[in-house]
């Protein structure tokens, strides 16, 4: 097989065709410019797109915050990340949601706040005896329980009484008591 050289040495040229410009393109083309130009100066302009548009604010600590503390407003700073910011976990995106929970696991400064990582203040903690109350119709007992887990506000946990040793349900009120029954 033999392969044929053009005699000149060199490889044809295409040529590009250019479409031809007409003075109206270019006046259009300069009049768009000075009337952006102009807009400019007036600040009418439209700017870059807004910056809520493009990014979201979170929640993120100033502090390392320990697990057990109680999560205060100054501990934390709003940080802007982009709305296609993803994180690993779930996270919390309100301040609000976060001051006054206590931290279950460490969180560092500057990173979100997983939503599993704080969680309400325990009013009792397991093992700590506590104030066990029972009311029906004017009746009111009392006695003292070894709760057998940890509770929040609301929260229903076994406690045990320590005067009979029975296990009973009771829900923890604000003040750090156990309401058994009557609920």
């Amino acid at each position: 097989m033999t392969f044929e050289t053009p005699t000149s040495g060199r490889l044809p040229r295409r040529r590009l065709r250019r479409r031809p410009s007409s003075r109206r393109d270019t006046s259009m083309r300069s009049l768009l410019r000075r009337s952006l130009l102009l807009l400019a100066l007036l600040g009418l302009a439209p700017s870059a797109p807004a910056r809520a548009a493009d990014e979201m604010m979170l929640p993120v600590p100033t502090v390392t915050i320990y697990p057990g503390d109680t999560i205060k407003e100054s501990m934390l700073r709003l940080q802007a990340y982009p709305t296609t910011y993803r994180a690993r976990a779930a996270v919390i995106d309100a301040p609000l949601a976060i001051v006054g929970r206590t931290a279950r696991r460490m969180l560092l400064p500057g990173e979100p706040v997983p939503v599993n990582a704080v969680d309400d203040p325990r009013l009792v903690s397991r093992g700590t005896p506590t104030q066990m109350i029972f009311e029906e119709n004017g009746l009111v007992i009392t006695a003292v329980g070894s709760p057998l887990q940890n509770g929040g506000l609301g929260e229903t946990i076994r406690v045990r009484n320590t005067d009979t040793n029975r296990i009973v349900l009771g829900t923890v009120m604000a003040d750090g008591r156990v309401k058994i029954g009557g609920f």
